[in-house]
C-alpha cells in the first residue's frame, strides 16, 4: 500500500531539519562547555508562567513537557493515519513495533542489571530502556529515499510504544507521588475526546481545548505530560470523507513546519546542555557506564531484533514491507539513542548524587552518539546493497 502523502511530507521536512538538529546539538555542547554555560543553564532554570492554576515552571520544563507534547501530537497523528489506511493497517504489521518495543525495553534493563545488581547504581535499570524519538527519527529521516518508508514508520511506531513504556516505568517506579485526582480527570478528559470522535465531531477546536486540559491534568498528576499529545492525536478523526480533507490531515499539515524547524531544534539546543567533567570520563568504564552503554547499544539491538524474529516466526507479525533484516539491525541501533528520556530517568534514579548523575549523562551521550553513527552507517550500507542487487 502506498504511503500517505503527509507521512512522506513529514519525513521529507525532517531530512533537512535533521541537519539543523545536529547543528543545534553541537552549539549546545559548545555553550555548555564555555563561559556562557552557566548563564544558559540559569536561563533554562528560570521559572516563567503564571501562578494562576499553578502554571509556573522552568523554561526547560515548558520545552520538554510542553513543546514536546506538540511533537508527540504530530507523530501520533502520523501513526494513526498509517494504522487506519497505511503501512500499519493490518494486525501483523501493527503488532511488530509492539513486540519489538517490549524486547527493546526488557533486554537493556536486564543487561544493565547484570552489571549493576547489588551496587549503588542498581536503581538506574530504567535508564537504557528509553528511545529518544526526536533524535532517532531525525537521523533516519536524513537517509531520505535510500531506505523503505515502511522502516521509518516502523521506527516511529516502535519509538512511540517505547516512550509510552518508559513513561509507565517512570510513573510506577520513579515517581514519588501520583496525584490520583488529576489522573482521574485525565482519564475523564481522554474519554471525552474519544466520545467526540465517536459522535463524529469534526471541528478541531473541540479537540484542541480538551487536549490542553488533558495536558494540564496529566502534568499535575505526576506523569510525563507528553503522553497527552499521543492521546489527543488518536482521538482526532480521519477519513471523514473521501473528498474533503479530514481534521487529522488539516492539523497534520499545520504542525509540519513548526515541529520540524522550531520545536525539534529548540529541544536539541536545550537538552544537550551537558558540561563535561573529569568524573564523567572516569565513569564510562565503571559498571554504571558499561551498563548504560551496553544496554542502549547491544540491549536495544538484540531485544528489538530477537523479539521481532520470534513474532515473525510465530506468524504474529510480518517484516515491514520491502525491508530486510539488515535494515532492522540499523533500526535496532538507532533505537539505542536514549538521550533525553534516558537522562531524565538517570536524574530520577540518582537524585541524591550529582556526580553519579554526571557519569550517567556522559555514558548516555556516548551510547547515543555511537548508536546514531552505527545505525546510520548500517542503514546506508543496506540501501547500497539493495541498489547493487537491483542492478545485478
Amino acid at each position: 500500500m502506498n504511503l500517505s502523502l503527509y507521512f512522506k511530507k513529514f519525513f521529507s521536512s525532517n531530512q533537512s531539519s535533521g541537519i539543523i538538529l545536529i547543528f543545534c546539538v553541537l552549539v549546545s555542547l559548545l555553550i555548555a562547555n564555555s563561559s556562557a554555560g552557566e548563564g544558559f543553564q540559569n536561563f533554562l532554570d528560570k521559572e516563567v508562567g503564571t501562578q494562576l492554576f499553578h502554571l509556573t515552571y522552568p523554561v526547560s520544563i515548558w520545552i520538554n513537557d510542553g513543546l514536546m507534547a506538540v511533537f508527540f501530537l504530530l507523530v501520533g497523528l502520523e501513526i494513526k493515519r498509517e494504522m487506519v489506511e497505511g503501512e500499519l493497517s493490518s494486525f501483523k504489521n501493527a503488532s511488530l513495533p509492539i513486540f519489538a518495543a517490549v524486547g527493546g525495553m526488557l533486554v537493556p534493563a536486564a543487561i544493565y542489571t547484570f552489571f549493576n545488581s547489588g551496587t549503588e547504581y542498581s536503581s538506574g535499570w530504567g535508564i537504557p530502556m528509553a528511545t529518544d524519538i526526536a533524535f532517532s527519527l531525525a537521523i533516519i529521516s536524513m537517509l531520505g529515499k535510500k531506505i523503505p518508508n515502511s522502516i521509518k514508520i516502523f521506527l516511529a511506531a516502535l519509538a512511540i510504544v517505547d516512550d509510552l513504556g518508559a513513561i509507565l516505568v517512570i510513573a510506577i517506579f520513579y515517581t514519588e507521588q501520583i496525584h490520583w485526582a488529576y489522573l482521574l480527570l485525565s482519564f475523564g478528559t481522554a474519554a471525552l475526546l474519544f466520545l467526540l470522535n465517536f459522535l463524529k465531531v469534526t471541528r478541531l477546536i473541540f479537540y484542541i481545548i480538551p487536549g490542553l486540559f488533558l495536558w494540564y491534568f496529566l502534568h499535575h498528576s505526576g506523569i510525563h505530560a507528553t503522553i497527552a499529545g499521543v492521546l489527543l492525536a488518536f482521538s482526532i478523526p480521519t477519513n471523514v470523507s473521501d473528498v474533503e480533507t479530514s481534521p487529522l490531515e488539516k492539523l497534520e499539515h499545520k504542525l509540519h513546519f513548526p515541529v520540524s524547524f522550531l520545536i525539534m531544534p529548540i529541544f536539541a539546543l536545550t537538552n544537550t546542555n551537558i558540561a563535561f567533567t573529569s568524573e564523567m570520563v572516569a565513569g564510562v568504564t565503571s559498571t554504571l557506564g558499561l551498563g548504560i552503554i551496553c544496554g542502549l547499544i547491544l540491549g536495544k539491538l538484540i531485544g528489538i531484533n530477537v523479539f521481532s524474529f520470534i513474532a515473525i516466526k510465530l506468524k504474529l507479525s510480518t517484516l515491514p514491507q520491502n525491508s530486510t533484516w539488515l535494515q532492522m539491525v540499523g533500526v535496532g541501533l538507532l533505537a539505542g539513542i536514549g538521550f533525553t528520556m534516558s537522562i531524565f530517568i538517570a536524574l530520577l534514579s540518582f537524585k541524591d548524587s550529582i556526580p553519579i548523575q554526571d557519569e550517567a549523562k556522559f555514558a548516555i551521550l556516548i551510547a547515543s552518539f555511537l548508536a546514531a553513527v552505527l545505525g546510520f552507517v548500517i542503514l546506508s550500507m543496506s540501501s547500497k546493497k539493495d541498489m547493487n542487487a537491483v542492478e545485478n
